[in-house]
């Protein structure tokens, strides 16, 4: 980090804005990132991360703890005074009204935390996270779609660099078909189902099982034959208060158990992949899509290697619709500082 800067102040970068810093904010759900790059090109000279940087879970004081950590990792104390624009992107937090309480709990928080730091300009934006990760695009378009598949789910359309249109992110209870949490609870539910006979055999339900802790004398065989009707009702009577003791949102952990099962050519595992792909595609085909529009994906399970990355591009093949993955919105961010300032 500090070689990068290093060399950037060697430079002459000359007079006004441009020859500046500007720091771009990716806080999301389970932690924060800060990057320090040139204001005249965007080059990145230095990171920072802290904890969560979600705009409406995470109280005010603690999230500005959280900005002000990871943007005094980024930025060295000496080029503090070269910051010229800030952005960051928020989980919960938009950019559609000034009283939106994510959007005033962030900027409240960011404003603070960088007056903590001595970092005294003016051009502060403030954006949702899908926001950011759209604009960490290639080019940074200003207009298209965005579709967020990790722990939760969600599709927008994006107009201006703002969000127009939201399909689901309803959250657990609700929603966030297709996302991980989906995922993990439709293996819970092969597990059970094949455990009281409803369903067929699944090595999910020994996955499951070991995910949770659930003693080996439960488990079913890995070819589903033979499993006693007392140990498959012992194993339902373990299984049901070892979920039901965690939050529902941990069961996005069993995404990969499932990933891993579809791999092995487990028939119940890979239905419900594509039927989580089905569900994604629903929510970008809800978007009323137009062929060849800037499609951007995000999260886990639509990364280079993510489980669904393959079946959901069969699915918008149709749409005329290609998708380019952003691992976060930290470039996007950075695009958004530069434009506060005209660049």
């Amino acid at each position: 980090m500090n070689s990068s800067f290093n060399q950037d102040c060697g430079q002459d970068w000359g007079d006004g804005p441009e020859g500046g810093l500007v720091v771009g904010l990716d806080a999301g759900g389970t932690r924060t990132r800060a990057v320090l790059a040139a204001a005249r090109d965007g080059r990145s000279l230095g990171e920072g991360a802290a904890g969560p940087g979600n705009a409406l879970t995470v109280p005010v004081p603690r999230l500005t703890e959280h900005l002000a950590e990871a943007v005094a990792q980024a930025v060295p104390e000496p080029a503090r005074g070269r910051v010229v624009a800030v952005a960051g992107g928020f989980a919960g937090a938009s950019g559609t009204s000034p009283d939106e309480p994510g959007r005033h709990n962030a900027r409240t928080a960011l404003t603070a935390a960088l007056r903590g730091l001595g970092i005294t300009t003016e051009a502060i934006g403030i954006s949702s996270d899908i926001e950011a990760a759209f604009a960490s695009a290639p080019g940074a378009p200003a207009d298209g779609l965005a579709l967020v598949a990790g722990t939760g789910a969600v599709a927008m359309r994006i107009s201006g660099r703002r969000c127009a249109l939201t399909v689901d992110g309803d959250g657990w209870l609700l929603g966030d078909d297709g996302s991980g949490f989906w995922i993990g609870r439709s293996a819970v539910r092969a597990a059970l189902r094949m455990a009281d006979g409803r369903g067929g055999p699944t090595v999910l339900a020994g996955s499951v099982a070991r995910a949770f802790e659930l003693p080996a004398d439960v488990l079913p065989h890995a070819s589903g034959d033979a499993w006693a009707p007392d140990r498959r009702e012992e194993y339902r009577r373990r299984l049901l208060p070892a979920v039901m003791a965690q939050p529902p949102i941990r069961l996005a952990r069993l995404a990969p158990v499932v990933a891993q099962a579809a791999r092995d050519e487990d028939p119940v595992a890979e239905a419900i992949l594509d039927r989580a792909a089905d569900h994604l595609a629903e929510s970008v085909r809800a978007l009323a899509p137009r062929p060849g529009e800037p499609l951007v994906a995000t999260g886990g399970l639509l990364g280079p290697d993510g489980p669904l990355t393959a079946p959901l591009a069969d699915r918008l093949r149709p749409l005329g619709l290609s998708a380019d993955w952003v691992a976060d919105g930290c470039r996007g961010a950075v695009a958004l500082a530069r434009l506060l300032i005209g660049l």
